[in-house]
């Protein structure tokens, strides 16, 4: 990783296309539910490093971590997939699942930053972009959409606001429709794949 091969027209294609995978915009009724679980705080820094944390720790040792443990990107893709069904389950139902957790240290990180920001979709296409781009232009990438999670996670209040709640019951339950979706599409094609 060397800033001699810092590009710009890699680092903007590395940084939409996490953008588009992590989904910040599309997750803001997801994390105001979760908000009001957590005794009305999400620790956006909290969040927003641990979540670039993980990011960055895959960028560089991803595959190696994973195969230490005996573990496939599948069987990671396939966990996260699990955790994501039960969230978009909680937001259409109404019901809770998880046991609310007041603690937002502990909340900030599991599932904020793993597995809807740092998930399993995120951590697959950082090392996929490895392929194509250099290991400086997609930590560069990375830290650009720090910076977009940290400014949506700190005005998730301000948003709920502008939409009220009758805004936010109507987008949270669209949804949670949207997550169950995205959750079938990552268990159904990995799963035919673990054990393998």
């Amino acid at each position: 990783m060397t800033f001699s091969d810092i590009a710009i027209k890699e680092i903007l294609t590395v940084s939409f296309t996490l953008f588009a995978v992590i989904d910040m915009v599309g997750n803001i009724p997801v994390f105001a539910s979760l908000r009001s679980k957590m005794g009305g705080e999400i620790r956006s820094v909290q969040a927003t490093l641990a979540s670039g944390a993980l990011m960055i720790f895959f960028l560089l040792i991803g595959q190696q971590f994973l195969n230490i443990l005996g573990l496939d990107v599948q069987s990671f893709a396939v966990a996260g997939s699990i955790v994501i069904f039960i969230i978009g389950m909680e937001m259409i139902l109404g019901h809770d699942f998880f046991k609310p957790d007041s603690n937002p240290r502990s909340g900030s990180v599991v599932p904020i930053a793993f597995p809807l920001i740092a998930g399993s979709g995120t951590l697959t296409t950082i090392m996929s972009l490895k392929a194509n781009y250099n290991d400086v232009n997609i930590f560069l990438g990375i830290l650009i959409n720090c910076v977009v999670i940290y400014a949506v996670l700190k005005s998730i209040k301000w948003i709920e606001k502008v939409l009220g709640p009758n805004g936010m019951t109507v987008i949270r339950k669209f949804f949670g429709v949207i997550l169950l979706a995205i959750a079938v599409k990552i268990f159904g094609s990995n799963f035919s794949h673990l054990g393998k």
